[in-house]
């Protein structure tokens, strides 16, 4: 694996990330970006209709996050947003308000449409969705891939509100006019960095071809690289943009520590010794290949512990099963890939173990901010041998946090 356990320094690289995205804001700051600074710290105050108010009191809401207070309004005025903040802040309610706020439910047809780069996102998505719309009768559908074609067409026919949905599977259903795009006016992006990145780019633009012109955008995400901003000037206008500062990414709330493992296999004995602890609370293992989250369950079962994985090789019949499980509970210990470290929301999660140290900067902050969210406290865990000591010093400098030693009595924290 070479040099630092195979990782790309660049990326942990903070002087060239602040450089790139003053460079790109240099040029565009006054032509392309609006600011919008007007903040509002109740719900009442945001002029919504009657019905998503309601919506959001009984989803437990009371008073608005940090990006629900300046995010929501430009939304529901119709304006194109970007949007960046933290991990478990409510981007997500922010953008189902603003959709919400401003469908016409008399219209049977798809108005609005939300990409998302994973399944078990797009689901959450909609289920949040469903929720806040619940008294305004909104209906809404997880178009995704892994389901039954047919069963998609037939319910997108019968006519949904809102549409929300993986690349793909949209795609096809508009391609085969499955999914009609003449009445939808807003087109949201979550975790943008992610969709707009290699994978999904040239899917992105073809959606986009087959939408209606006249449309307005919301792109939303914790972490916004300045190429992932350089591409939304294609097809947005003139956005408001409400950004958090990568030095403001903090992950405050969240207690991290580091063990000293030394090398790769005395992580396994440190994972053991720690599992008496684990199992106190819900807490999800992070490791870095599907191949790794197997390897790493069959020896944790093998030694009697039970613990459930999940990982993007499973199909996701599977994948549900076990999500379902560890939501309620009866599982209470995840293995699994970056895959779920993007926008799952398990309330319970008060512990999370980087078994390998990621090697984006992104998905460091996604991976922990599972736990604590919305201000609840949590414990991150990192498994850090002599080749990842640079990583880890790279990641302290780039998030400007402070990663402790994991202290004897760790179950005292949680």
């Amino acid at each position: 694996m070479g040099g630092r356990g195979g990782y790309d320094t660049s990326l942990y690289d903070d002087r060239a990330y602040d450089e790139k995205m003053s460079k790109f804001l240099e040029g565009n700051e006054n032509e392309f970006y609006t600011e919008w600074e007007e903040s509002f710290q109740s719900f009442d105050q945001m002029n919504l209709v009657e019905g998503l108010l309601r919506g959001i009191y009984a989803y437990g809401f009371e008073k608005p996050s940090a990006i629900q207070q300046k995010g929501i309004v430009p939304f529901t005025k119709g304006l194109d947003v970007i949007q960046q903040a933290q991990s478990g802040t409510g981007k997500t309610a922010t953008f189902c308000a603003g959709i919400l706020n401003n469908l016409d439910y008399q219209l049977g047809d798809c108005q609005a449409l939300v990409l998302a780069p994973t399944r078990e996102l797009a689901q959450q998505i909609e289920k949040v969705m469903r929720a806040l719309g619940d008294y305004l009768q909104v209906r809404c559908h997880a178009c995704v891939g892994g389901t039954s074609v047919q069963e998609d067409m037939r319910i997108l026919q019968a006519g949904v509100h809102v549409v929300v949905g993986t690349p793909g599977r949209v795609f096809d259903m508009l391609r085969r006019r499955a999914l009609r795009a003449d009445y939808i006016k807003i087109f949201v992006l979550d975790e943008a960095d992610e969709m707009l990145s290699r994978g999904f780019k040239d899917q992105i633009y073809d959606i986009f071809q087959l939408l209606p012109p006249k449309l307005q955008v919301g792109v939303f995400s914790a972490t916004l690289p300045p190429e992932a901003l350089e591409i939304t000037r294609k097809f947005m206008n003139k956005p408001v943009r409400i950004l958090v500062k990568r030095d403001e990414l903090t992950l405050e709330g969240i207690k991290q520590f580091y063990v000293n493992v030394e090398r790769e296999d005395w992580k396994l004995e440190t994972l053991c010794d720690l599992y008496e602890t684990l199992a106190i609370t819900q807490s999800v293992i992070f490791a870095n290949t599907r191949r790794k989250v197997d390897w790493l369950t069959d020896q944790m079962r093998g030694r009697d512990h039970t613990v459930s994985a999940t990982h993007g090789d499973m199909d996701q019949n599977t994948r549900d099963v076990i999500m379902r499980e560890f939501r309620s509970g009866s599982s209470r210990v995840l293995i699994t890939t970056d895959l779920l470290a993007r926008g799952i929301d398990v309330q319970q999660v008060s512990l999370v173990i980087n078994y390998d140290l990621p090697t984006q900067p992104e998905n460091y902050l996604h991976r922990i901010g599972r736990s604590g969210r919305f201000g609840r406290k949590g414990v991150a865990i990192n498994f850090v041998t002599r080749d990842d000591e640079g990583m880890l010093k790279d990641i302290q400098r780039f998030y400007n946090t402070v990663v402790e030693e994991l202290p004897r009595d760790v179950a005292d924290l949680i």
